[in-house]
């Protein structure tokens, strides 16, 4: 039974889902919007937004683990210009839309922006 194991796996090894993940939030923070699986954008969302969440924070520390999880470029764009435009917002940064299905294999697609 699969009790408490909310993640999706999607057919990777751990180390291969950290990347995946770690290039799609990099992919969103410089272009603000990116096109998906239904599947990734749900496990992405909670993913950006703890990094959003942890932009707000202004310190060193904060900005070193942005920089860990997402890389140099991203962090710095997460921190100087989205995290200060949520300060007054407490979550919710990001938007799911649905997508028609991918025609080649029948995926279900999906949208994922900054609101």
């Amino acid at each position: 039974m699969r009790h408490h194991n909310a993640n999706r796996k999607f057919g990777r090894k751990t180390n291969q889902r950290n990347a995946l993940l770690k290039s799609l939030a990099y992919s969103l923070a410089l272009k603000g919007k990116i096109k998906t699986t239904e599947a990734k954008a749900k496990e992405l969302r909670p993913y950006m937004e703890k990094l959003v969440t942890l932009g707000k924070k202004e310190t060193l520390a904060s900005r070193r683990l942005l920089e860990s999880r997402v890389g140099k470029e991203a962090a710095k764009k997460i921190a100087t210009d989205l995290a200060p435009s949520y300060k007054e917002r407490a979550g919710g940064y990001l938007r799911i839309t649905k997508m028609v299905r991918r025609k080649s294999d029948g995926a279900p697609q999906a949208v994922i922006e900054f609101v």
